[in-house]
């Protein structure tokens, strides 16, 4: 007859232990990513990198898919309380400026790969990762929606005269901050993209 364990009340009952961060394997996925684009990452290197097997990359994360996802959530968290910040700044040329150079800061830092996440996998997304591709085009486009509202109060508060197409307007910086991304995954300096940022600036409406 078997040996009867007794369970103690209140105590809760032991689990396996997990043998990795998760918060640190998101972060080494996310670098894989980011380095390699989307399709780039095979699941031998994101394993590799997260110093997991893949049953507890599945078990814990998903499939490729998913566990991109949940990297591009971190990504996109890290962004936001930038965009949080600066979005409070009373002056919205401000606001655009400070993006601009935070950008630009961070692309050319050394800390990171080149370029941006979400830039750069959609860049390297073929037909077969469509729905990926498209899911990015959502994600950049909620950043997108953030600038032109905070445009358009602008616009409300007098800072931009009524005549400017606001939505153009915020398309216009939008596309320079890809084209940043896009310049410095090239290898543009830090200085390469100030040139561009005060070229960029000259087109606030006056």
């Amino acid at each position: 007859m078997g040996k009867v364990t007794k369970k103690v009340e209140g105590l809760p009952t032991l689990g396996r232990p997990r043998a990795f961060d998760p918060d640190k394997a998101l972060d080494a996925a996310l670098k894989v990513f980011w380095e390699r684009g989307y399709e780039g990452a095979s699941l031998a290197d994101l394993t590799k990198a997260m110093g997991i097997n893949k049953p507890s990359l599945y078990g814990t994360f998903g499939d490729k898919a998913e566990l991109f996802r949940k990297v591009v959530d971190r990504y996109l968290s890290r962004q936001n309380l930038l965009w949080e910040q600066v979005l409070r700044e009373p002056s919205a040329r401000t606001t655009v400026e400070r993006i601009l150079n935070a950008v630009a800061d961070s692309l050319t830092s050394g800390q990171n790969p080149h370029g941006c996440l979400l830039v750069q996998s959609a860049l390297t997304c073929s037909e077969e990762s469509e729905c990926i591709k498209n899911e990015l085009s959502l994600r950049r486009a909620d950043s997108d929606g953030m600038l032109r509202l905070r445009l358009e109060r602008a616009q409300k508060e007098g800072e931009i005269p009524q005549g400017v197409d606001v939505a153009a307007l915020s398309r216009y910086f939008s596309t320079i901050l890809r084209g940043m991304s896009v310049e410095a995954s090239g290898g543009a300096t830090r200085q390469d993209l100030q040139n561009v940022i005060d070229l960029a600036l000259k087109a606030w409406p006056a």
